[in-house]
Order: structure tokens, then C-alpha cells, then sequence
């Protein structure tokens, strides 16, 4: 069995009774960044063999996983925070299980994007996840086929390219269009701004921003 296992994306106690049941039972934990999950997993008394497990890999070590989850083992997947799968490794291995006729299980739990959408205060009734927007290729594309799009839009960012991609937004979307922005969330500095695009830029341009940043944007009316 390969288990999905969502992690904390700040607060160590946002961590399910389940979530420590599974981490303690399989015969080892695929991972990130050892180091950032090391501190995890030493909290709740969680002492399994871990394995890297990035974008930078899994390429070249899915095959590998899948002969040891045919061999009997059970392997739980975990990122640095939040779900696996959701901007973060899983696809692959989660294609190449179901491919193989190999059992998978997702748990529920963390996820950055839920609690920014509803503190946003904007509609969630319908949205979409757009994730990460490209660095240079394809960002304009991006731009363009959602200037007209009517459901809530929720995107991650970077600190450094907060206020830029803001700017972005503004252009196609309208600096007087609605916005959020959630950063350090569960965290003890915690911040939810929910303004116009243009006093949300206003606001970060004036201040050292720090963190993982959610952007949720009004669609438009």
C-alpha cells in the first residue's frame, strides 16, 4: 500500500490521529527533505527509515518504488507541508501504482489553499486552483485565458514575487478587482488581507514579506 500523508504547513498540532498511526506502522517514509521532516516526525515519536523523494528525482526512483510496493512493502509519501500532489511530488508515483494495479490511499488533512479561500471572505461555492503561475514561459497565455474567468481563483507565490505577481494580476484583472492574500498561515504571524488589488499592492510594497503566500482572486462579475 502506498500512503499519501499530508503534513503540517506550520502548526506541528495540525496533525491527524491517523496521520501518526500509518507514519508509525509503514516500513518506510518517502520525503522531501529529510531535515525538514526529521523535526515532524521526532515530535510525535516517529522513528521509520526516510527516503528523498522530490522533483528533482522521481523521475529516476518511481520504477524502483513500485518494485518494493509489489514486494509487500508499505510506503507512506510525504512533503515538506501540506498534501502530496497538490504543487508538490505524487503524480508520478500515484500513476505508476494505479498503472501496476497497486493499492493507494490518500488521508485527508492539510492543505494551504482551504484555509486562505475561506478567510478570504470571497465566494467558494465554485473556484479553481491554479497553483504556481510560470516564471516567464506561458505566464501571459495563463493571464489571458483567465481574464474572463468567473469562479475564485487561488494561486501560491513566493514572498520575492508577491508584490510583481500582484501587479500581474492587476493588469489583467483590474487593480480595483478583489483579493486576498494569506501568508505564514497557522503560524504565529499569521496575515489575511482581503482588499482591492491595488491597496493589497500598496500594502506589500511597504513591508518585508516572509513566509509561503496563498493569493485568492475574485472572478470576474
Amino acid at each position: 500500500m502506498l500512503y499519501l500523508v499530508p503534513t503540517p504547513i506550520g502548526n506541528l498540532k495540525d496533525f491527524t490521529f491517523r496521520a501518526v498511526e500509518v507514519l508509525q506502522s509503514v516500513d518506510f517514509i518517502l520525503c522531501e527533505d529529510t531535515r525538514t521532516s526529521s523535526k515532524l516526525l521526532q515530535h510525535y515519536n516517529i522513528h521509520k527509515p526516510l527516503t528523498p523523494y522530490h522533483q528533482h528525482n522521481e523521475h529516476k526512483v518511481t520504477d524502483h518504488l513500485v518494485q518494493q510496493l509489489q514486494a509487500g512493502k508499505n510506503i507512506a509519501l510525504i512533503t515538506d507541508a501540506g498534501t502530496p500532489g497538490i504543487s508538490d511530488p505524487a503524480f508520478l508515483l500515484v500513476r505508476a501504482c494505479k498503472e501496476a494495479g497497486l493499492p493507494v490511499t490518500s488521508l485527508p488533512g492539510a492543505t494551504a489553499f482551504v484555509p486562505a479561500l475561506t478567510n478570504s471572505g470571497l465566494p467558494a461555492t465554485s473556484f479553481i486552483f491554479e497553483g504556481f503561475i510560470p516564471l516567464k514561459k506561458g505566464r501571459k497565455t495563463l493571464m489571458e485565458s483567465l481574464a474572463n474567468e468567473k469562479r475564485t481563483m487561488i494561486f501560491y507565490e513566493s514572498p520575492m514575487r508577491l508584490v510583481k505577481t500582484l501587479e500581474l494580476f492587476a493588469t489583467y484583472f483590474g487593480a480595483n478587482r478583489k483579493a486576498a492574500v494569506s501568508r505564514e498561515l497557522t503560524k504565529m504571524f499569521e496575515e489575511n488581507i482581503t482588499d482591492t488589488l491595488a491597496n493589497l499592492i500598496m500594502h506589500f510594497t511597504t513591508k518585508q514579506v516572509k513566509g509561503e503566500i496563498v493569493i485568492v482572486v475574485a472572478g470576474k462579475e
